[in-house]
């Protein structure tokens, strides 16, 4: 296999639309519930703020966004602190294949790594083996648990009602 490069550049709030039609594709893909109102408002404030994380834009060889990635900062005691959480990781099909997920992955770390943490997690749904296998490929570890979710601020709204 011939690896192409990837290259990327930082988003800005310039990109929130790009980056919306991105996140679309990218849910609907994974069967995931795109909110756009919900999912614009953690957008910019992960753009706006840089201490919230990061967004990269995967580009192709002439220079054309093919994708994203949102690198996230957490803080967990077990994690020993602060870590990073690849929140998403998206590349449009034709943009796929040719090791650019490995690369992918390797440019994440080394801007983690940047940021002095040194844990970096991930979600992949049990639905996607595909991810799953190039994750635990590159040194991930399943750590055998289940992420549960609680949608708090419905909860909230159904309790005042």
């Amino acid at each position: 296999m011939h690896t192409v490069p990837l290259d990327f550049r930082l988003a800005t709030v310039a990109d929130t639309d790009l980056l919306i039609g991105l996140m679309r594709d990218f849910y609907a893909e994974d069967k995931l519930d795109f909110d756009p109102a919900r999912v614009r408002t953690a957008l910019v404030a992960l753009l706006e703020e840089p201490r919230n994380g990061e967004v990269l834009l995967w580009l192709s060889a002439t220079g054309e966004v093919v994708g994203y990635a949102a690198l996230a900062m957490g803080f967990s005691l077990e994690q020993g602190g602060h870590f990073a959480l690849l929140d998403e990781l998206y590349l449009q099909h034709a943009a796929r294949g040719r090791g650019r997920g490995k690369q992918a992955l390797a440019i994440l770390e080394q801007r983690a790594n940047a940021r002095g943490v040194a844990r970096m997690r991930l979600e992949v749904n049990h639905h996607n083996e595909l991810a799953r296998r190039l994750y635990l490929a590159t040194g991930y570890v399943d750590d055998t648990r289940d992420l549960l979710t609680l949608p708090l601020a419905e909860r909230l709204r159904d309790a005042r009602a």
